[in-house]
């Protein structure tokens, strides 16, 4: 029998090109131990590496994404395109892969 509270999530491959990201949760408190308010309607820029799709070539040289599966990245701010699966409505973003900005070890 299968659990009702888990949420179904199709096996999803990026294509070429392209990562699938899950968005990690924003601080709620800055630094200096600021409380931000719930309006606070900010994205975050960090997500967690769920998909890569394959390499691509650019102007004849090929290029091969650094980052893998499960890395947490840094992406650019207005990169990407959401989309939503599951039951539960779990956001993800389609980032290429030229809008990585750096892995977080």
């Amino acid at each position: 029998m299968k659990n009702k509270t888990t949420d179904f999530i199709p096996k999803i491959k990026p294509l070429s090109g392209y990562v699938l990201i899950e968005p990690l949760e924003m601080e709620k408190k800055t630094a200096a131990g600021i409380v931000l308010p719930e309006s606070h309607d900010e994205k975050s820029q960090k997500g967690k590496v769920m998909a890569v799709g394959k390499s691509i070539y650019k102007d004849g040289q090929e290029i091969i994404p650094e980052f893998k599966v499960n890395d947490t990245v840094v992406y650019k701010k207005w990169g990407g395109d959401e989309v939503k699966f599951g039951t539960s409505g779990k956001e993800y973003i389609f980032v290429k892969f030229e809008d990585i900005l750096a892995i977080i070890d």
